[in-house]
């Protein structure tokens, strides 16, 4: 790829609309000011429970192909044009939630080799040469193992890059400090009677929930706000959006956010909280 801009971004998710949820904002943010972008996508989510009636027919690759037109969608709605399925689309197959048989089908993510993977991800880092890379925690956020997968697979990735010749001058996991979380909820709980969802989630069914010394950034999305909310609207069959609010499969409530926080865990952490993920960087550095 020639000709990239100063800035470049990659963003690692395990399935098709959890880029949305986490950092659409914050994608549709630097898009517009001219980053280059790229998201990974690991699966194709052909295991997730379908929220709309009329869309419940759709189930594994069927629903791994629907999900990835959603994606593609999705991505319209932030301006970002660099989409990838790692190994190509349904390399790796959903892995389901933690514990559940799933987790045994020799395909999917949670059993494929991390080294493996992870080369592939290089390819992609080597050819887009980020500054900055965003993914989960080693807990995949809360717990699902794709998410813990999709982390370990960018973690080597970034290693693997750097003894190849190209070091990721950032790294960022996906956080949300406790206190933000909680004043959110509580606005949600007094706003709930009039919202179309019937119960609230709980600041623990956030993933990325921590205090908040440990996060180091945070991107104001506030003019983007529409178009995350755009964005996940058009994962239909995951997510039901009403602005400022959020439902998944279980129908409960919780905040969309539109700044959107992080915790740097590769690169100088900053002595007071960034509001830029490229703070430090400079253009074109590692180019």
């Amino acid at each position: 790829m020639t000709d990239l801009p100063a800035r470049r971004l990659l963003l690692v998710h395990a399935h098709p609309d959890d880029e949305s949820i986490n950092n659409g904002a914050t994608m549709a943010k630097y898009a517009a000011e001219g980053a280059h972008v790229t998201l990974v996508t690991c699966t194709l989510g052909e295991r997730g429970e379908v929220i709309p009636p009329a869309l419940r027919h759709l189930t594994g690759a069927g629903l791994g192909e629907y999900r990835l037109r959603e994606l593609a969608a999705a991505m319209r709605e932030l301006g970002v044009d660099d989409v990838r399925s790692l190994g190509g689309p349904g390399a790796y197959q959903d892995s389901g939630m933690m514990d559940t048989a799933d987790n045994d089908n020799p395909d999917c993510f949670w059993r494929a080799d991390v080294d493996e993977a992870a080369r592939q991800l290089v390819e992609v880092i080597l050819e887009v040469r980020p500054q900055v890379l965003v993914t989960y925690d080693d807990n995949g956020g809360y717990g699902h193992p794709d998410h813990i997968q999709a982390h370990r697979v960018a973690m080597r990735a970034v290693e693997l890059a750097a003894e190849a010749g190209h070091r990721i001058a950032k790294v960022y996991w996906n956080r949300l400090p406790r206190t933000v979380a909680e004043d959110a909820f509580a606005r949600l709980r007094d706003e709930l009677p009039g919202l179309p969802f019937a119960k609230s989630a709980a600041v623990e069914d956030v993933p990325g929930v921590v205090e908040g010394d440990r996060v180091t950034t945070a991107v104001d999305g506030t003019a983007h706000a529409a178009a995350k909310a755009a964005a996940m609207r058009a994962h239909a069959t995951q997510i039901e959006v009403a602005e400022p609010y959020f439902a998944l499969s279980n129908e409960l409530a919780q905040p969309l956010f539109t700044t959107e926080y992080y915790e740097l865990v590769s690169g100088e952490r900053p002595a007071v909280t960034e509001a830029d993920l490229f703070a430090g960087v400079e253009a074109g550095e590692a180019s």
